[in-house]
C-alpha cells in the first residue's frame, strides 16, 4: 500500500529536500506552500503523514492542525519550525501533533521520526477498522429474527444501549443468546471504545472469583505475589458481563450489591476505595424468585440488578424464526467447512420446526454444524438432522453403554439397521459407509454378507 505524505512548507528548498527524501522511499508526496493549499489538499485527499510548518504566509500551522483534526483524526502530523519554544510545542501537542522538529533539521532524525509516526497511523487505522468490524458484527440489525417478540426485543436493546443505564439484567433459558445480547448492548453504546469484560460466575471457586472481579493486593493471600487489578477495574468506562449470576456464592453477592450501590470496591487485602464507571450486565437462566425463596439468592441484590430487565424468548416461542436461523447457520458452516450446501430439504425444515429445542439457538447451531460437516451431498435432508439426546439417536446412553430396552434387543437386527443407515447416508458408497461405523471396507462387506444385505 502506497504511503501518502503531505508537506506544508513555505521555503522552497526545504519542500524540495523533504520531497526528495520521501520519494526515494517510494512514498506518494504532495507539497504545498501555504495554509490555504494545505486545507485544500486535506479536503481532497487522505494522507498517512503530514509535515506541517509552524509559520506560514497566510496563517499558522496550529490553525491548520486544528482544521485537520476536524476531518481526519487518524493522520499523524509532525510540526516543523525555526521558531521553537516550549509554549508552541505544548500547544501543538494539545491539538494532537505527533512530534515537533526544529529547523535546521537533522534529516536522518526527521526520517526516523516520520517512520515512527507512520507506524502510529497504521495502528490507529487498524484499531478503527477492527472497531468498525466489531460494531458491524454486533449491530442490532445483525441479530436474526422476525417474530414479533424479537422485534420488541430489538427495540428494547437499542434503547438500553443508547441510554445511560448502569445495570441490565438478562433473563432467559440456556442457549437463548444472552452473551450475544450483552455484546450488542455494549458495542452499540457510548462505551463501545472501552473494554468489554465477561466472566462466568460458576467457573471459579468463591475465592478465585472474588479476586478476578475485585483484584487483590500483593500478599493478600499465599499466591498473591503481585498486585492484580480485577475485572471491574479493568473494565472502567466499559462493560462487565456477569454470566450465570444466579449461581454466585452468597458471600460474593453481598460484595456485588455494595458495588452496585456505591460503584466502589476494595481489592482483596486492600483498604483503598476504588471508584469506577462500568455498566454491569448480569444474566441468568435460573428461576431467581425460587432461588430467593430457597435462601440461595439475596432479594435485595435481585431488586438492584432488576432495574432494566430484558427477557430473551426461547426458540420454541419464535415461530418461523427457526427457518431463518437454519438458513443462516447452514450458510455459515457451508463456508467454514468449504462444503457447498445448495438446498435444505423441506423434510429437514419440517423436522426442525416441529422440535421443541430445549437447548434453544445453541442447540440448533450445534445440530446444523454436525449436519453440514457430515452431509455427503449438496442437500441437507431429514436424515442429516439428529435431534435430542444422543442416546435417542444412536442407541448409546450418557455413560457410553448401549441402552437395552426392557423387552430386550436383537443384536443382529440392530447391526443390520446401522449398516443400512450408513449406506443410505452415503448413497450406497460402501467405503464411506464403513468410515461412518469406524470399520474397514472389508469388515463392512463381511458384516453385509453375514447379515444377507448383499
Amino acid at each position: 500500500m502506497t504511503v501518502r505524505v503531505l508537506i506544508v512548507e513555505d521555503e522552497k528548498l526545504i519542500r524540495w529536500s523533504l520531497r526528495q527524501k520521501f520519494e526515494a522511499r517510494g512514498f506518494d508526496v504532495t507539497d504545498v506552500e501555504n495554509a490555504s493549499g494545505a486545507r485544500e489538499a486535506v479536503a481532497n485527499g487522505v494522507y498517512d503523514l503530514i509535515m506541517l510548518d509552524y509559520k506560514l504566509p497566510d496563517g499558522t500551522g496550529l490553525e491548520v492542525l486544528r482544521d485537520i483534526r476536524k476531518s481526519d483524526d487518524d493522520v499523524v502530523v509532525i510540526m516543523m519550525t525555526a521558531y521553537s519554544s516550549i509554549e508552541s510545542a505544548v500547544d501543538a501537542m494539545k491539538l494532537g501533533a505527533y512530534d515537533y522538529v526544529t529547523k535546521p533539521f537533522d534529516m536522518d532524525y526527521v526520517l526516523r521520526t516520520a517512520d515512527k509516526a507512520l507506524e502510529t497511523t497504521k495502528l490507529r487505522r487498524e484499531v478503527r477498522e477492527l472497531r468498525r468490524q466489531v460494531h458491524h458484527e454486533y449491530a442490532v440489525g445483525k441479530i436474526i429474527g422476525e417474530h414479533e417478540c424479537m422485534k420488541e426485543l430489538f427495540d428494547v436493546i437499542d434503547r438500553v444501549a443508547k441510554s445511560g443505564a448502569s445495570t441490565v439484567f438478562l433473563r432467559g433459558d440456556s442457549g437463548t443468546g444472552k452473551d450475544l445480547i450483552a455484546r450488542v448492548i455494549h458495542y452499540n453504546s457510548e462505551r463501545a471504545a472501552r473494554p468489554f469484560m465477561n466472566i462466568t460466575c460458576t467457573a471459579l471457586s468463591e475465592t478465585l472469583l472474588e479476586s478476578e472481579l475485585f483484584g487483590h493486593e500483593k500478599g493478600a493471600f499465599t499466591d498473591a505475589r503481585t498486585t492484580k487489578k480485577g475485572l471491574f477495574e479493568l473494565a472502567d468506562g466499559g462493560t462487565i458481563f456477569l454470566d450465570e449470576v444466579g449461581d454466585m456464592p452468597m458471600g460474593l453477592q453481598a460484595k456485588l450489591l455494595r458495588f452496585l450501590e456505591e460503584r466502589a470496591f476494595r481489592r482483596v487485602g486492600g483498604t483503598k476505595e476504588i471508584m469506577v464507571d462500568v455498566r454491569v450486565i448480569a444474566a441468568t437462566n435460573r428461576d431467581i424468585e425460587k432461588a430467593i425463596a430457597d435462601g440461595q439468592f439475596r432479594s435485595d441484590l435481585m431488586y438492584r440488578l432488576n432495574v432494566i430487565p430484558i427477557y430473551l424468548p426461547a426458540l420454541r416461542e419464535r415461530g418461523d424464526d427457526v427457518r431463518l436461523l437454519v438458513n443462516h447457520f447452514v450458510a455459515e458452516f457451508s463456508k467454514e467447512f468449504r462444503k457447498p450446501i445448495v438446498t435444505i430439504d423441506e423434510s429437514a425444515y419440517t423436522k426442525m420446526v416441529g422440535y421443541h429445542w430445549p437447548g434453544n439457538v445453541r442447540e440448533l447451531r450445534n445440530v446444523l454444524e454436525r449436519a453440514v460437516l457430515l452431509s455427503l451431498g449438496d442437500t441437507i435432508t431429514a436424515e442429516d438432522i439428529v435431534l435430542g439426546p444422543k442416546s435417542s439417536q444412536s442407541a448409546e446412553s450418557s455413560d457410553g453403554m448401549v441402552s437395552i430396552p426392557d423387552g430386550g434387543l436383537d443384536l443382529g437386527e440392530l447391526e443390520a439397521k446401522l449398516l443400512k443407515q450408513a449406506l443410505q447416508r452415503t448413497n450406497n458408497n460402501q467405503s464411506q459407509a464403513a468410515k461412518l461405523l469406524n470399520l474397514s471396507r472389508d469388515a463392512f462387506r463381511y458384516r453385509m454378507d453375514k447379515l444377507g444385505l448383499n
